[in-house]
């Protein structure tokens, strides 16, 4: 798992007056709104006695911790303590991490790390939402699986054949093949474009709309940005586009919290969203079903143990990413957290702690950047 990265925390409609408790990168945060309705995420772990923030409740503009009552405003500084009065000067020390937020496409995001903004990964952009001729619906989705299983999943080609009955041809046609890919790069990502036979859409209605009823050639193209996001665009004919856009947040190493936003160009009605809702649900469960099974569980650090041919292009380039971003120092050490399990409590480092020392709770462990661990040979 990796700091640096905005995740999705949860839906905007799920943030109401309650605070939320919401797991992450394998720690728990409260994410709530003050009174003009702001979202912000904090560490949950009240610096106090170590309670959970989350369980407590909104009090004005700060969330209010169940075991003391202590107060913490969206920035994580404690705001009142009720037990020293009114007056009391509060300690300097008595503040909890506060990370960035942003509200998009139905969404809250949080960016978990403490690079400066300027120096921040995007959060994935979806052009066509809100725009006109276009309907968007989101889902949500939570499965036994590591994050970046998924991500490949996604950035994988040859899957759908054997995955997605409406896909392709179920592995039956022993002609098959699929054409050669044309690589994507970019500063945060890796994708690929291809154009594949497919057979007639197996919905009635969207055949109906799409005027194809026979096999043909489509245009498909994918990517991840980042970490744990996915962009998919399949176009089943020159006029009819399905878009979608997958934003993951790893629960911890072996839970990912999926949310899907999927934008179409057709049917484009309130009435229609159900049955595009289902039909993307079932999709998707046909993915969760290949790679909850997989070993190992989690995704391998290389690619010594697993065979990659023409169509893993993409995913080789993600894992040198993924490479890269460890050798900035951003891989969290998942094995020295598990050491410690119960008797020390991190927190993600925010911005913050760039600005201003003396930290109650420590940071969590991370793998040393590339230089400093050579230096430490």
């Amino acid at each position: 798992m990796f700091i640096n990265f905005w995740y999705p925390a949860c839906l905007s409609s799920d943030l109401t007056e309650a605070p939320r408790k919401q797991r992450m990168l394998g720690q728990d945060f409260v994410v709530f709104r003050d009174q003009t309705g702001a979202a912000h995420c904090l560490s949950n772990v009240c610096v106090h006695r170590g309670a959970s923030l989350a369980d407590g409740k909104v009090n004005k503009d700060c969330v209010e911790c169940p075991y003391h009552g202590w107060q913490f405003n969206g920035e994580g500084v404690c705001t009142r303590i009720p037990s020293l009065g009114p007056d009391a000067k509060i300690p300097s020390r008595a503040r909890v991490d506060s990370y960035p937020v942003q509200e998009k496409y139905g969404l809250v995001f949080a960016f978990l790390g403490d690079l400066p903004e300027a120096e921040r990964p995007p959060i994935m952009d979806i052009k066509e939402y809100g725009q006109e001729g276009w309907r968007d619906t989101v889902q949500h989705f939570a499965w036994n699986i590591d994050y970046k299983r998924s991500i490949e999943n996604g950035i994988d080609s040859a899957h759908n054949e054997y995955v997605h009955p409406t896909h392709g041809f179920k592995g039956e046609r022993d002609d098959y093949k699929l054409r050669p890919i044309t690589l994507i790069k970019t500063e945060w990502g890796t994708g690929y474009h291809n154009r594949r036979e497919a057979p007639p859409l197996s919905d009635e209605k969207m055949r109906g709309v799409s005027k194809r009823d026979k096999d043909a050639v489509i245009d498909t193209s994918t990517g991840h940005e980042g970490i744990s996001s996915i962009w998919t665009f399949i176009h089943p004919t020159e006029k009819v586009f399905i878009h979608q856009y997958a934003y993951e947040t790893p629960i911890d190493e072996d839970h990912t919290s999926i949310y899907l936003v999927n934008l179409r160009n057709f049917l484009a009605t309130e009435e229609e969203d159900k049955r595009m809702m289902d039909l993307n649900e079932v999709v998707a469960l046909q993915d969760r079903d290949v790679l909850e099974p997989l070993q190992p569980a989690l995704t391998p650090r290389t690619n010594v143990h697993e065979i990659f041919v023409e169509h893993d292009k993409a995913i080789a380039h993600y894992r040198e990413l993924i490479k890269k971003w460890e050798d900035r120092g951003w891989r969290i050490d998942s094995d020295q957290i598990n050491r410690t399990l119960g008797k020390v409590a991190y927190a993600i480092p925010s911005p913050a702690r760039r600005e201003t020392k003396g930290w109650v709770l420590d940071p969590i462990p991370l793998h040393k950047p590339a230089a400093a661990a050579q230096a430490a040979e």
